[in-house]
């Protein structure tokens, strides 16, 4: 079974709990810090994945780090997925997870990188625009890449525009060696 495949089982699972209690943002949120804890700490990320330490130290450690701050629910997902020696998903069981509550919640997560900072307005009105167009709520995740030129990319899903310059560049060099051969 592949890593994705299972991820998607225990986001499913993980909703549906945190539907059933009205806790689906909260859930979110609080995976989301687990998941970033994981990425983020390499120490942290070495304990959780070391073989030879004991699965019941480390939910010892995650309910001391994260007890007081997360449900339940979540916390009982990630000693499930330390008992079965699947800590190593949780950075996809958490983008398993927002995609599963965005199909659900008719929302979409809108990866946009830009090359210079978006204000607030532009913000609102680049959430406004997919929105229009794909028929959902879009949050937006913003990223700032000066290597652009100018304009931004925005990934929806596994759809790419791409309105930078650096895009048109790349573009209009294909189309003349294209026309040139």
């Amino acid at each position: 079974m592949s890593g994705s495949t299972v991820a998607r089982r225990y986001a499913k699972a993980l909703f549906e709990l945190a539907s059933e209690q009205g806790l689906v943002s909260e859930t979110e949120e609080q995976l989301k810090a687990i998941a970033e804890t994981f990425r983020g700490n390499a120490d942290f990320r070495s304990f959780l994945t070391f073989p030879n330490i004991d699965a019941a130290k480390k939910i010892e450690a995650v309910q001391a780090i994260f007890g007081n701050s997360v449900s339940p629910v979540v916390l009982n997902t990630v000693k499930l997925l330390i008992e079965r020696g699947r800590q190593g998903e949780l950075p996809a069981v958490l983008e398993a997870y927002i995609k599963v509550a965005g199909e659900a919640l008719g929302r979409a997560e809108a990866h946009v990188v830009s090359a210079k900072p978006l204000t607030d307005s532009e913000k609102e009105q680049l959430a406004a625009t997919f929105g229009s167009l794909l028929g959902k709520t879009v949050r937006l995740n913003e990223t700032v890449d000066p290597s652009l030129l100018g304009g931004l990319t925005v990934r929806i899903g596994d759809t790419l525009y791409d309105g930078s310059l650096r895009g048109k560049l790349e573009r209009l060099e294909k189309t003349l060696q294209t026309s040139a051969n």
